[in-house]
């Protein structure tokens, strides 16, 4: 579809009466949701957006705010008629979640963070942020490896070789504009907790206890402020990939709870 004469490129699975939409992170794009969409496109319409500058959408601009992003999913939403589903969103497809659901709660029939959080980037991420993007205009290639290598637990980086090295091919898809225009949205972004608190959806936050990224104890911390449940596993960053049996068990009881 068209959004803002920008190209959004979604994919659709199943027939379902409910949908579930899945949103990907930060260099991923759709493909990511493969062993998801397999398991759930039996019961329910599957919904993949690839986010704006990812996959095979398009960039908008040189700033890609979590808010524009969700105004782009909610535009995917319109065109294919969904009133209502339930969102997983995996890190960056987290935070686009929560923008979505703060203006448009009424979209939301439950609402799912995935290696996510409601809080805004520290100072200290910013300025990482801020020097990987000096450095993607250099040297991005191996600025996407390093990226990706570090979503992964110590422990798990050895087991899952031929995922890593599939993950930094879908990675090196991503333009250094789509790149630099997600990385100025997150470091923009605001916290949002009063979205996890609102309860007028069921939400779930799904952690890893080794994620190199997201600090567990403050996702610990996070669940407890906002009275939202928590599932933990057991690896990093990458759930869907280092603890993917864990992950389809926990969706199937997020998702099928009345």
């Amino acid at each position: 579809m068209v959004y803002k004469n920008t190209r959004v490129a979604y994919y659709c699975y199943g027939k379902g009466v409910k949908t579930l939409v899945l949103l990907h992170g930060f260099l991923e794009n759709s493909s990511m949701w493969k062993s998801v969409v397999d398991e759930f496109s039996n019961e329910f319409k599957v919904i993949c957006i690839d986010l704006l500058g990812h996959g095979k959408s398009e960039c908008l601009g040189y700033v890609h705010t979590m808010e524009e992003i969700a105004e782009s999913v909610k535009a995917v939403l319109t065109k294919e008629q969904v009133s209502k589903a339930i969102f997983v969103g995996h890190s960056m497809g987290g935070y686009v979640t929560l923008a979505l659901a703060e203006k448009y709660p009424e979209v939301i029939e439950k609402l799912c963070l995935l290696n996510s959080t409601a809080q805004p980037d520290s100072e200290e991420r910013k300025t990482i942020r801020d020097r990987a993007i000096l450095m993607v205009k250099t040297n991005y290639k191996a600025l996407v490896s390093m990226s990706i290598s570090n979503l992964f637990s110590s422990e798990t980086s050895s087991e899952f070789t031929s995922e890593i090295a599939e993950c930094k091919k879908e990675a090196l898809k991503t333009p250094i504009q789509g790149y630099i225009a997600c990385a100025e949205g997150m470091k923009k972004r605001k916290k949002r907790e009063h979205v996890l608190e609102s309860k007028t959806f069921e939400s779930l936050l799904i952690t890893g206890k080794k994620d190199p990224v997201l600090i567990y104890e403050n996702s610990i911390e996070e669940a407890n402020r906002t009275q939202t449940p928590i599932i933990e596993l057991s690896n990093g960053h990458m759930s869907h990939i280092e603890n993917k049996k864990e992950l389809i068990k926990a969706l199937k009881v997020f998702m099928n709870k009345d």
